[in-house]
């Protein structure tokens, strides 16, 4: 069934809108792959914060050239599905590759983050990220370790000249007392 001209035109808008929204996409192919796992898929991805749609390669291409981006020509040839994601690309990614390692059906063809263009073997390396709560536990841990490692070492440098303070007061003390 053909699309209307001005069908085509809105889905460029609207592919153009989530491009510029959007500062991680994947883009894939899906041959193959079932109704109840694309289903499956777009809820993981939605509670990402992100989403999944399947899309018409000539009006995504005229999207990216409309959002200033240059990608390869094969990227968008066969079917294709874009994930979009403004929060968690490395969990968005990881949701993509679970299904295509389970059906063998889907495959990441290349990403765009922060109009930087990478290929498919790139966003695997991204798939396996940890997930961005566990990267920001990760880097406050090396944050505060050092910092910890100071506090500690001036306190036990402070308590020292404290003990050292206090001993010489009472041997003042008890002289004082007791004068020979």
């Amino acid at each position: 069934m053909a699309i209307s001209k001005s069908r085509k035109e809105e889905l460029v808008g609207q592919y153009k809108g989530l491009l510029e929204d959007n500062n991680g996409i994947v883009i894939t192919s899906y041959s193959g792959i079932t109704v109840k796992e694309l289903e499956a898929l777009r809820r993981n991805v939605r509670e990402l914060g992100g989403q999944f749609h399947i899309v018409k390669n000539t009006l995504m291409e005229l999207a990216f050239e409309e959002a200033g981006i240059s990608l390869p020509t094969e990227v968008l040839e066969g079917t294709t599905a874009v994930g979009f994601t403004n929060e968690d690309l490395p969990g968005l990614a990881k949701a993509i590759l679970d299904v295509a390692k389970e059906s063998g059906a889907m495959n990441i063809k290349a990403g765009v983050v922060d109009d930087a263009i990478y290929d498919g073997v790139e966003m695997r390396r991204i798939a396996e990220l940890p997930p961005m709560p566990i990267v920001q536990a990760q880097l406050l841990s090396m944050i505060q370790t050092p910092a910890n490692r100071i506090a500690t070492v001036v306190a036990s440098s402070v308590r020292q000249i404290v003990n050292v303070t206090k001993a010489y007061a009472d041997t003042g003390t008890s002289e004082a007392a007791n004068p020979a």
